[in-house]
């Protein structure tokens, strides 16, 4: 069957954190997103790609897997891993953080959680080390 549409950017996704304030904080530091609005027991925060909306509530990173955002080159995937490593973010792979986003991909990409134990990725279609 032929689907009639196709589907854009992502509009928004919700997360459940233990505390939405820190949790909006937390992104505005470490991937430059900003607060857009408050909701009940919730944050929003993001930027012209996407809306993070932040619930109060228990975080299941396990249901998550994670989510991938695309940098526009190697240099600022480089400069991505500097500015995480500034502020402590818990990185995958110490030491050679930057690789393949999986056994023989043409994509470069790197690993992280959130302070609610979520994972993230940074990645570089056919990027270079």
């Amino acid at each position: 069957m032929k689907v009639p549409f196709t589907v854009g950017p992502v509009g928004h996704f919700g997360l459940s954190v233990r505390s939405p304030k820190k949790s909006a904080k937390w992104f505005e530091g470490a991937l430059g997103l900003t607060k857009q609005f408050e909701f009940e027991d919730g944050v929003a925060i993001g930027n012209a790609n996407v809306t993070l909306a932040l619930h109060k509530g228990k975080p299941r990173p396990k249901t998550f897997g994670h989510m991938s955002f695309h940098l526009a080159n190697m240099t600022a995937l480089r400069k991505a891993l500097e500015h995480l490593q500034k502020l402590e973010v818990e990185l995958e792979d110490p030491g050679d953080e930057i690789g393949p986003e999986a056994p023989g991909s043409k994509h470069m990409g790197l690993w992280f959680r959130d302070p609610d134990g979520y994972r993230w990725e940074l990645s570089v279609q056919n990027g270079k080390r």
